[in-house]
């Protein structure tokens, strides 16, 4: 690029030669320093003018404040409207959830009045006719610590029903082998084999040998043995001082320190030891003294089916029909 600058005065001409980097340049300068020039003027000219009021400027600037500010206050309200209609139905859900804690509570068999006791912080939002910041800020904290009191309880209740269910699994009332009639009970009875009178310490399942034998409650194995009496024989261990014996199986499937749940298949109906045809004995011993396995078995869902199998027993019994029941 060329440019010829000519002096009338003088009666003569410069020429300046200007590559295309060197124009790029120059432009680039005039452009910030144009800028920097408007910036200046802005700041000396509006701010110092509005600052010192002067008669043109500071109406102008007021006028342009005010204009700014209530576009700002109606972005807030906007946003405060939509932030209060969200927490409302945040609090409706609620609500909800402690009506469903508080039922839960009774199942549990905790006191619905101390779910209500502990979920009585917070409450509904109310908007009122100016809703504020702060107010908004208030009505958050109050749902927080509302719902932080409400998980804290719904975690007791968690762990109430958690503890109830391990303390029912750990319960021996699952029937130790399925869909067979009840052969001699827990009681006196004479022996088949002496006929004399002896104390039945279990009751029988008289099943085909191979018919699978199941845990009645969950545990762990401490006993895995031949007895003469008893024949091959497991013992499972239920926590609090509750045993389970089960005698005169044909084949075992566990040993010792086995972690068992309920309804797991742990030996096979037999006629080992002293009895005189395949089934199972079964006991229950509490705190070392021999129980009534019935009064278990009865407490679960098959209490239809104990109750006729303990029908089943008494006619057995008065009949003194023991022709394949064992002895123990």
């Amino acid at each position: 690029m060329h440019l010829i600058i000519t002096d009338p005065w003088l009666a003569r001409s410069n020429a300046i030669h200007l590559s295309g980097t060197q124009l790029a340049i120059f432009v680039i300068a005039s452009v910030v320093t144009l800028i920097a020039t408007a910036l200046a003027s802005y700041h000396f000219i509006f701010l110092h003018g509005a600052r010192q009021g002067w008669p043109v400027i500071a109406p102008l600037a007021q006028l342009i404040a005010s204009a700014e500010r209530s576009s700002q206050e109606r972005y807030l309200r906007e946003n405060l409207d939509v932030m209060a209609q969200k927490l409302g139905e945040l609090q409706a859900r609620i609500v909800q959830m402690d009506a469903l804690g508080e039922r839960v509570a009774t199942l549990a068999g905790l006191p619905a009045a101390d779910y209500k006791n502990r979920s009585s912080s917070g409450g509904m939002l109310v908007k009122p006719s100016v809703l504020t910041m702060e107010s908004l800020r208030d009505f958050i904290d109050a749902t927080e610590l509302h719902s932080s009191d409400t998980s804290d309880w719904l975690t007791v209740i968690e762990t109430r029903l958690f503890d109830e269910k391990l303390k029912k699994s750990m319960v021996p009332s699952e029937l130790p082998v399925k869909e067979v009639s009840l052969g001699s009970g827990f009681g006196w009875r004479l022996d088949p084999l002496t006929g004399q009178r002896a104390l039945h310490t279990g009751i029988d399942f008289p099943a085909d040998t191979g018919t699978p034998i199941l845990a009645a409650a969950g545990g762990v194995i401490v006993t895995q043995e031949y007895h003469p009496a008893y024949g091959h024989m497991v013992e499972i261990d239920h926590g609090n001082e509750l045993i389970t014996r089960y005698a005169h199986a044909s084949r075992v499937h566990v040993k010792i320190g086995d972690l068992i749940k309920r309804g797991q298949k742990i030996a096979e109906v037999g006629s080992s030891g002293r009895s005189t045809g395949p089934h199972l004995h079964f006991e229950v011993w509490l705190s070392g003294v021999v129980q009534d396995p019935m009064k278990f078995l009865q407490a679960s869902h098959h209490t239809n089916a104990a109750q006729k199998m303990e029908a089943t027993s008494r006619a057995a019994q008065l009949s003194h029909n023991h022709g394949s029941q064992g002895l123990r």
